[in-house]
């Protein structure tokens, strides 16, 4: 891949991190702190000391995330470190914005825009903003930041999704509300948000993940594969069969690939030979290059 293709790449990747923070800024902004409703994560943390001091979220959010990003530097690398920075400098200056597009000028106080009385709801759609904008930021290997690092390092060795992760490190934060409103009801809530952006999180992410198999019986499969491999950068195996009813020796392509190159493989083929026979199959999991690794633990010889 040439440099214009890299910086391009890397351009995307940023835009979509950038998309991702600013829902997941929005669901805190207008669902969240209005309603005093927190979770888990550094965010978490950050919204408690909100509610206990008046600090702005964003302060005390900045500041934990530093510490974090030395974890993230020695173990996962520069290139999900620098995407890290990133996130965290983006993600600061969103809570910052949102947070004063939302107070009331004249009381100081936060506007609820679903109306007094609807935390329930502020929780189910906030979360599902949070949840939707992590996950987008998830996807294209960025984080953001505090225990989201801990669910990346986790996942990098172990078969453990990053929403079951988040979930675990998450549970004491949110029950350490309780020491600030003295309501339980504040921390069913806090759970009750949490286990939303955790399924919104496993929901996108194994979707945009989700693999697809292709079989294509071509006359012209010799420029079909060329093409995959030139245009969709993934391998193709070339299979001999033969047709029952004629008998006739026949060539099949098989190719795995990502759900969302699907549209562009079956552009491909109908540019080069409409009448191509395809069947196209979701698969439940392709490991290795270009796609998942294997994340079990092998036994040692003796």
């Amino acid at each position: 891949m040439n440099n214009s293709s890299n910086l391009w790449r890397e351009a995307k990747d940023y835009t979509i991190i950038a998309f991702g923070l600013m829902a997941y800024a929005l669901g805190w902004a207008l669902f969240l702190l209005p309603y005093q409703i927190t979770t888990g994560g550094v965010t978490g943390i950050s919204a408690i000391i909100y509610y206990a001091t008046g600090i702005e979220m964003q302060y005390s959010y900045f500041v934990i995330n530093t510490a974090f990003l030395i974890v993230a530097l020695k173990v996962l690398g520069f290139k999900f470190c620098l995407k890290t920075i990133f996130s965290v400098a983006t993600l600061t200056f969103f809570l910052d914005i949102f947070q004063e597009m939302m107070k009331d000028p004249q009381t100081g106080e936060f506007l609820q825009i679903i109306g007094p009385g609807q935390d329930f709801m502020a929780c189910v759609i906030g979360a599902t903003f949070c949840g939707a904008g992590i996950a987008v930021v998830f996807i294209v290997g960025g984080s953001t930041g505090g225990t989201d690092i801990i669910a990346a390092i986790v996942n990098k060795y172990k078969a453990v999704t990053f929403g079951r992760m988040i979930m675990v490190c998450d549970i004491i934060i949110i029950s350490s509300c309780y020491f600030i409103f003295q309501d339980w009801r504040r921390v069913v809530f806090g759970f009750v948000t949490l286990i939303i952006i955790s399924v919104a999180i496993d929901y996108i992410v194994n979707s945009a993940r989700q693999s697809v198999q292709f079989l294509i019986f071509s006359k012209k499969y010799e420029e079909i594969g060329e093409a995959v491999m030139a245009d969709v950068k993934r391998g193709v195996t070339v299979l001999d069969g033969t047709g029952f009813y004629s008998k006739q020796p026949i060539k099949v392509l098989c190719i795995l690939a990502k759900k969302s190159e699907a549209i562009h493989i079956f552009r491909l083929v109908k540019d080069i030979d409409p009448n191509a026979f395809i069947s196209q199959s979701n698969v439940v999991g392709v490991y290795g290059e270009g796609f998942d690794q294997i994340k079990v633990k092998s036994k040692k010889k003796k």
